[in-house]
């Protein structure tokens, strides 16, 4: 392995797909990116045409590779990072998915689920994954594929069809079909996986009717995977690192001590809190989860989930036409009307945590004839801030321990950061420092450094910890006064928006 000093990052996002190439001292070498369809075949579905994700996948790969310059024996190792949940079915005789991947956000199980949480299953399943019976989560997503696609219950349980999420579905292309496997976080995001176990649980996969024979091996993050068939990049090389996106995150945050917590803001917002070796039960409609498992050692995350975050700009650009590029946001944010109180709940696939409420919808309060596109864009970016409070509140309220760590910083990442008006107006509502990393590409690298680390380039943990930098420090300075004037907005505006207001 003497010249192969570099580590393949795939980051697979909900939106696009990038390669990032990293040398031993995890600088960014190269990166690529490529966006792929949304399909949006009825209200509230969402789905992924799962060979436009192999094929971004695959090119920005050979992009990265090309842009460095380098030879793909350089590479040591290669590590995958997903989003999470998005659930693929394929036959494994020929790699082909039956029906397009069930995205995250898709909520077309939300009365399955109803059913299944009125007739008292829910207690179960939050005891078993930590999760709530939602259809946010990959059970019923399978369930759903298996029953509407014609044959496929039947082929699945006599084997010839395999489950998996995105990363699972890469891995199984890298290796060419060698490899059937995931990592314990993704799993635990199934809501079929016994967390505290660490297995598949047979209890959950009866309740959902889901046949064992689908299901992938769990392994740890860091671990060899398999290697990829020599044709993608003229030599096998190593998968040695998986996983999920904001676990991923999690990682290349550094937030390896109990208390400390993160907030990544891409497509939703996702905030872990690491509470060590015990999975914590929310009282507060957040998620237990696994954080990361290396060594066998499983360490567990406090989640709270945001379904719409950069989403929500996303919207301004593409559904009201009054920006043209995101980033514009940031420019009319500051120049908004200060006497307007423009509220957006962007429950456009439903709400998240703390609320989980599958059948809020959007909405807008407080316009008033002067509303435009800078009071647009203002509450846009605000929502963000206002819904981390009520994650970050919650989580405290979980784990009140978390008050000495965890209330003094929250490290953020993710394509929103950039913003400076944004993470200023963040640290201001949440009344927390928010500290922004020198390199934002946390999620990539934390798919590096699983992979570095299982390749012997990489230190453990701790010492991988003391490499974090701080970019910028946003402290807050808003008026108590103004700033619980605007919270009691946004808490009225959320209650008027839930589905049993």
């Amino acid at each position: 392995m003497g010249a192969a000093r570099h580590i393949l990052a795939i980051d697979q996002g909900t939106t696009s797909s990038r390669a990032l190439l990293f040398d031993a001292g995890l600088n960014l070498v190269a990166s690529a990116q490529r966006e792929f369809a949304q399909h949006f075949p009825a209200s509230g579905w969402v789905e992924h045409e799962p060979e436009d994700i192999w094929d971004s996948v695959l090119a920005t790969c050979r992009e990265a590779i090309a842009k460095a310059g380098l030879d793909s024996a350089a590479i040591a190792a290669i590590g995958i990072t997903n989003q999470r949940e998005t659930t693929l079915v394929w036959d494994r005789k020929t790699g082909h998915a039956i029906h397009r991947a069930i995205v995250w956000q898709d909520r077309r199980t939300a009365p399955r689920c109803a059913e299944l949480v009125a007739a008292g299953h829910e207690p179960l399943v939050a005891a078993r994954t930590g999760l709530r019976i939602d259809p946010y989560f990959s059970a019923t997503k399978i369930a759903w594929l298996l029953d509407n696609v014609p044959g496929a219950r039947r082929r699945a349980e006599a084997g010839e069809l395999a489950f998996g999420t995105v990363d699972s579905f890469l891995l199984w292309r890298l290796t060419g079909g060698a490899v059937h496997a995931t990592d314990a976080t993704n799993a635990s995001r199934s809501m079929l996986f016994d967390i505290g176990r660490g297995v598949w649980d047979e209890d959950l996969l009866a309740l959902f009717d889901v046949p064992a024979a689908l299901l992938p091996e769990v392994k740890d993050c860091a671990a060899l995977f398999g290697e990829t068939t020599p044709e993608l990049f003229g030599k096998a090389i190593p998968v040695r690192g998986i996983a999920g996106d904001q676990q991923a995150a999690t990682i290349g945050q550094a937030c390896f001590a109990p208390g400390m917590v993160k907030s990544t803001y891409g497509t939703g917002c996702f905030a872990l809190l690491n509470t060590g070796e015990t999975p914590v039960a929310s009282k507060h409609r957040l998620l237990s989860t696994i954080a990361y498992q290396l060594d066998g050692r499983r360490i567990y995350a406090l989640e709270g989930s945001i379904f719409i975050a950069g989403a929500a700009v996303q919207w301004l650009r593409d559904g009201l036409g009054i920006i043209t590029e995101a980033s514009e946001t940031g420019l009319l944010a500051p120049a908004a009307d200060p006497a307007q109180d423009v509220y957006l709940v962007p429950a456009f696939v439903g709400l998240g945590a703390p609320h989980w409420d599958a059948d809020a919808r959007g909405a807008i309060f407080g316009l008033t004839r002067g509303s435009g596109p800078r009071e647009f864009a203002k509450a846009a970016l605000e929502s963000v801030c206002y819904q981390t409070l009520d994650l970050i509140e919650a989580m405290h309220a979980d784990w009140p321990q978390a008050g000495q760590g965890a209330r003094s910083v929250l490290r953020v990442d993710g394509g929103m950061v950039a913003s400076d008006w944004t993470m200023q107006r963040l640290a201001d509502i949440l009344d927390l420092p928010v500290d922004r990393p020198s390199l934002r590409e946390t999620t990539a690298l934390g798919a590096a450094y699983l992979a570095g680390l299982d390749a012997g380039l990489l230190p453990e943990p701790d010492r991988f910890a003391d490499l974090w930098r701080l970019e910028r420090r946003f402290m807050p300075g808003m008026p108590a006064s103004e700033r619980s004037r605007k919270i009691d907005g946004w808490r009225d505006s959320v209650r008027r928006t839930l589905s049993s207001a």
